[in-house]
């Protein structure tokens, strides 16, 4: 089992309820100089670390402009791959000769996530940079076991990017919500910063690791809605969670709310002669929104992938049609769904764009580009 710092290893000071040495350290990420100016690679290769299943039989047809590498087993036949509900990808992206490694959200436990990185064959060592995706420990939770358990070989600047001070807000379980059979817990920010980890928050699109950026803070401006999930809690509370100051009167009226995942941000990269793709892991703000900002961002007029988790598990027929028709229009070469995305979205995707579906399942490694 991997040791949580306890509250007696720090000294509490400043209005933070935290001594400053002891929060991770913050430093200014390279925004974007503007639309059209993303960097562009030839390939990207993502790789399942973590997903809500692997299906050993999986048979299903892929779209053209993916090529899709199942993995097929490990040489130790008492181990096998892990899944557990939340989501681990493992990014590589190639432009020319430079290929540049970043992992996207840690799945929801260290030991299922480091069992995966290596009977997978993920190197710690190699990553130029982290992603957090949102605050939802099935998202975070493997994080601080995987540093550490690994930072020692990693960079010694190896930042975490997250979409901004939401990220670190305590979550709760939504009382009678279908799907939530635990508290969804707080990102320690002392543990970071007992990693020695820098942070970055990204609340204005943002260069990752030289070639990947994220969408900056999503714009709320379509039909589509948060659709009910935690509620969270804006403060700080024994030494853990928010600065609610970040936020405004209106994001911070009452003590619970339901949670609008403010921060949440994209992880996209710009395809040469391809187009977009966007990875969002939830998507809670909404897959069409998510798109709209991260074009937006780049100045892209092509969306060539949609991939992770989309949030529609729970959404109702008529407002699952509607997403996947919008969804439609952007005329995606691949949609390759995750995690909390729901059998109920394949089989509407099925309907409207069954040549653009591409399933995946733990272990999976999806190419797109050269």
């Amino acid at each position: 089992m991997f040791r949580s710092i306890s509250r007696r290893d720090f000294t509490i000071g400043s209005a933070f309820g935290l001594g400053a040495t002891l929060l991770p350290r913050h430093v200014s990420g390279q925004s974007l100089a503007g639309p059209g100016q993303t960097p562009t690679v030839d390939a990207l290769s993502i790789k399942v670390v973590m997903d809500s299943n692997h299906d050993i039989f999986i048979r299903a047809p892929t779209p053209a402009a993916v090529k899709v590498k199942r993995t097929p087993g490990v040489a130790d036949y008492r181990k096998t791959l892990h899944n557990q509900w939340g989501l681990s990808l493992a990014v590589e992206s190639k432009a020319g000769a430079d290929t540049r490694r970043i992992l996207v959200d840690f799945g929801y436990t260290p030991e299922a996530l480091l069992a995966n990185m290596d009977m997978l064959g993920v190197d710690p060592a190699k990553f130029e940079a982290l992603v957090l995706s949102h605050g939802h420990f099935d998202h975070y939770g493997g994080l601080v076991g995987f540093l550490q358990k690994h930072r020692a070989v990693m960079r010694p600047d190896v930042t975490l990017y997250a979409g901004g001070e939401d990220n670190f807000c305590q979550r709760h379980r939504r009382t009678g919500q279908p799907g939530h059979f635990s508290e969804f817990g707080v990102l320690d920010r002392r543990e970071l910063a007992a990693s020695r980890v820098n942070v970055v928050m990204c609340e204005k699109p943002t260069l990752v690791g030289g070639h990947a950026f994220t969408s900056g803070r999503i714009r709320r401006t379509g039909m589509e809605k948060v659709l009910p999930n935690t509620v969270v809690e804006f403060g700080i509370k024994d030494g853990v969670g928010c600065n609610a100051s970040h936020f405004t009167e209106q994001e911070r009226a009452g003590n619970m709310k339901h949670d609008e995942h403010i921060h949440e941000h994209a992880t996209c990269y710009n395809l040469k002669d391809r187009g977009l793709v966007v990875i969002t892991s939830c998507g809670h703000a909404g897959i069409v929104n998510t798109i709209r900002t991260a074009m937006e961002a780049a100045g892209a007029s092509k969306l060539h992938a949609l991939v992770g988790g989309f949030h529609l598990a729970v959404a109702p027929d008529d407002y699952l049609k509607q997403s996947v028709a919008e969804l439609k229009s952007f005329n995606p070469d691949v949609v390759i769904p995750m995690h909390c995305s729901g059998t109920n979205f394949i089989a509407e995707m099925q309907r409207q764009m069954p040549d653009r579906l591409a399933l995946s399942t733990t272990g999976s490694e999806f190419t797109l580009g050269a």
